[in-house]
Order: structure tokens, then C-alpha cells, then sequence
């Protein structure tokens, strides 16, 4: 069965088209939009009347994708800035009228756990580990051992949140990482108390970034997790930490939607390392929507 997934997430959306067997996927095409659905909005909890209309351009375009392929199921997904925002019937009415497609609209846990289908796709677990998954709004971690899930969780510290709650300089100061980080331990300390689990993995997204920042090219296409020492992956945030905004708009690596929040992504994923004690970072290429492909 040919299966079309879009991922209508708070920073970027991905379209996913692909051939599903039972327990394996063949990707037949892939692709993304810079949509910033949650900009302007998220910490007020609506999406923006442009917001709106950014979103239904990036949709239409994905429609006229699908429509050259025979695909028997198409299901759009949405997570944290629809599921947060006072008026998302509006938004989800406005894709109805003019798409003709219905919206499922997930919360965090759910998002968490198809996270978590998607990552298993392309890596075996050997040793308990813990998945991470940097949204623009929410952030997802999922941790695992041989049987399955042991626990998860979804908090409210995505990267698009954090551009809009503190205003930093340019580059960050100490006295902001603090900050971040302390927001950071408020608000999701709890899950982490007590917990030292050696393997991260990072699902797509900011962490392929992450890779291509530290070796110069881009993340391999692959159906498997990649590996990185974590030493130079902390040199590699800590650089990208203190970076200025003039930097990274000379950076090729890094796209343009993460130009401004990847200092942010950088000081929560060296957060989430110290708490952990991990000695071992992977970087899945799968993710939420090859997980709802199954």
C-alpha cells in the first residue's frame, strides 16, 4: 500500500510518500517545508492569520506531489501549535475547504510513541537508551530497553517556544544559557531525576543538522542510526552555543528556519547530555512520519 504522511509540525512540515510492507517501509519520495506555523503565536496559543496562509501554500504544494503518485491513503498529522491553539478549528477547517483532507490532531504522548516506531525502524536497541526528538514547539524524549518503551514523556521547551519566551543577545551570554537551562530543569527535571542512560538518539530533524555542522557535509541518506562520538557532538554544540547570527547565516549547513533557534536546540540537547551522562549520541533519519507509516 502507498501511503502519503505530512507531518504538519509547529517550525517545518515534511511530506512522506511511501510503500508500506507490514513492518518496513520503501520511500518512493521525500521532502520538507520551512512553514514556521507556531511563529508569532505559540506562546499565546494561536496560529497567525499568516501563519495560516504559509501553512496552506506548503499543503497545496504537497497535494500536487501526491496527486503524481498512486497513493491509496494520505493522513495529515498535527502536533503542537495546532494542538495548543485556541483557534485551530479555523485552521483545520480552512484545510478541509480547500484540500478536501481531514487533520488527526495528536497529543504528546501519541506524538512520543510514533517517534519511537519510527526510530525503531532504523535502529536495533542493544542497551537501554533514550530518544529525543527537538520540535519547535514541544519536545519529545522516549526511553527504551530490550522489551519496548520503559517511559516517555512530551514537554513544552521546543525550540520555537524558547525563541519566543527569552530574548538573548547576539551571541548568547552565559547569564542566558542559564536561563534556557533553568527553564529547562523546572519544567522537566522530574523525568530526568535519577536517570543515567549512556546512548542518546536524536530523531532527524536538528540532530542531522547537528551532523553536518560537525563534518562538513551533508547527513548521509541512509535507513539506519548514524553514530558520534560524543565528545566532538559537545564541541560541536558549544561552538554552535556562542555562535553569532551573522555565522550562521553564513552557514550552507544549517537552513534557514534553524538559523535563529539552533543556539537554543544546542544548549537544550548539552543540557539533556550532562543530565543523562551519555557517552554515546546516534542520529536516527526516521522520525514521527515514517513511524505513522506503520
Amino acid at each position: 500500500m502507498i501511503k502519503a504522511i505530512i507531518d504538519i509540525g509547529t517550525n517545518t512540515f515534511n511530506l512522506l510518500i511511501a510503500n508500506n510492507f507490514d513492518s518496513e517501509i520503501k520511500v518512493l519520495y521525500s521532502t520538507k517545508r520551512a512553514v514556521a506555523l507556531g511563529m508569532g503565536g505559540i506562546t499565546q496559543g494561536i496560529i497567525t492569520q499568516s501563519a495560516i496562509e504559509r501553512a496552506l501554500i506548503a499543503l497545496h504544494e504537497f497535494d500536487k506531489i501526491i496527486s503524481g503518485y498512486n497513493v491509496d491513503q494520505v493522513r495529515l498529522i498535527a502536533t503542537s501549535a495546532v494542538r495548543e491553539a485556541s483557534n485551530a478549528n479555523e485552521f483545520i477547517n480552512r484545510i478541509k475547504e480547500e484540500l478536501g483532507r481531514e487533520v488527526e490532531v495528536i497529543d504528546g504522548r501519541e506524538e512520543a510513541q510514533l517517534i519511537y516506531k519510527g526510530v525503531m525502524l532504523c535502529h536495533e536497541v542493544k542497551e537501554p537508551l533514550m530518544i529525543m526528538d527537538i520540535g519547535g514547539g514541544s519536545t519529545e524524549f522516549i526511553q527504551v530497553n530490550a522489551e519496548g518503551i520503559e517511559s516517555l514523556a512530551s514537554f513544552k521547551v521546543g525550540v520555537s517556544r524558547l525563541y519566543q519566551t527569552f530574548p538573548c543577545s547576539d551571541p548568547f551570554s552565559k547569564k542566558d544559557v542559564d536561563t534556557i537551562e533553568r527553564f529547562l530543569n523546572d519544567n522537566t527535571s522530574r523525568f530526568f531525576r535519577d536517570k543515567s542512560i549512556e546512548v542518546l538518539i536524536g530523531s532527524s530533524g536538528t540532530f542531522e543538522t547537528f551532523y553536518e555542522l560537525i563534518y562538513g557535509k551533508p547527513f548521509p541518506k541512509s535507513n539506519q542510526s548514524v553514530g558520534i562520538d560524543v565528545d566532538p557532538f559537545l564541541e560541536s554544540l558549544d561552538a554552535l552555543i556562542f555562535s553569532s547570527q551573522k555565522e550562521r547565516d553564513q552557514n550552507d549547513f544549517i537552513i534557514p528556519i534553524r538559523k535563529k533557534m539552533a543556539p537554543f536546540a544546542a544548549v537544550k540537547t548539552r543540557w539533556v547530555i550532562r543530565q543523562l551522562q551519555v557517552k554515546k549520541v546516534f542520529i536516527s533519519p526516521y522520525s514521527l512520519k515514517e513511524g505513522a507509516m506503520l
